[in-house]
C-alpha cells in the first residue's frame, strides 16, 4: 500500500518542495492538479502528502484551539503529534480509501486502482490545516473545499461524471472532512449562532 515508485509515470516530486507545490497546485488547479499529479501505484508521496496536512492540523489545534487538542503539556503534545504522524493518519487514510473503494465499486464500473484512490483522498486534505483555527466558518469553508476536492479528483482520476463522483464520496467525505476535521461541529456551531437550531 505504501508502495515508492523511483520513475513514476506522472505523480509528484518528493521533498518538502514537492509537498508544497502540491499544496498549492491542488487548491488552485484541482482538475489539472489529478489529471497529472496521481499516478498508478505512487503512493508514497500522497501518504507524505496527507500526515504533513494531518500533523499541521493537529499541531493548529494544539496552538490555536487547546479545547479540542486531547493533550496538555509539551511532552504529551509531542507524543500525541507523533501518533498522529505514525499511527492515526496513514490508517485513516487507508481504512478511507478501502471504503472509498467499496462505494466506487457500486458507482463507478471502470475505475482506476486503489492506489490512486489513496492518492485522491491524501490530497482533498490540502485545505484541512486551515480548518484547525477556531472560526466556525473557516472550519466549515476548509472542509467543504476538501470534500469538492473529494469529488473532484474522483471524476477525474476515476473518468466518471459529478453526480456519481458525489454519490461516491459522500459517506467518505461525512467522515474525513464532517467528523475528523470537525466540520459537521463547525456547522452546527453556526447554525446556533445563526439561531436556526
Amino acid at each position: 500500500m505504501t508502495t515508492w515508485v523511483e520513475n513514476p509515470r506522472g505523480g509528484r516530486d518528493r521533498g518538502p518542495r514537492g509537498i508544497a507545490r502540491a499544496w498549492v497546485e491542488v487548491v488552485v488547479r484541482p482538475r489539472r492538479f489529478f489529471s497529472h499529479g496521481v499516478a498508478p501505484g505512487d503512493q508514497a508521496p500522497g501518504l507524505v502528502f496527507a500526515v504533513v496536512m494531518a500533523v499541521a492540523y493537529t499541531l493548529g489545534l494544539a496552538l490555536f484551539d487547546p479545547v479540542r487538542f486531547p493533550a496538555t503539556g509539551a511532552l504529551r503534545a509531542a507524543v500525541v503529534v507523533l501518533l498522529v504522524a505514525l499511527l492515526i493518519a496513514p490508517a485513516v487514510l487507508h481504512l478511507l480509501a478501502a471504503l472509498q473503494t467499496l462505494t466506487l465499486m457500486v458507482t463507478v464500473r471502470d475505475r482506476a486502482g486503489v492506489s490512486e484512490t489513496v492518492q485522491i483522498i491524501a490530497y482533498a486534505t490540502a485545505p484541512c490545516p486551515l480548518a484547525a483555527v477556531p472560526i466556525p466558518g473557516l472550519r466549515v469553508v476548509c472542509c467543504l473545499y476538501g470534500a469538492a476536492l473529494l469529488v473532484v479528483g474522483i471524476g477525474v482520476v476515476h473518468g466518471t461524471t459529478t453526480g456519481r463522483a458525489t454519490l461516491a464520496a459522500a459517506l467518505p467525505a461525512t467522515l474525513l472532512f464532517g467528523y475528523g476535521f470537525g466540520g459537521v461541529d463547525a456547522l452546527l456551531a453556526l447554525l446556533r449562532a445563526w439561531y436556526i437550531i
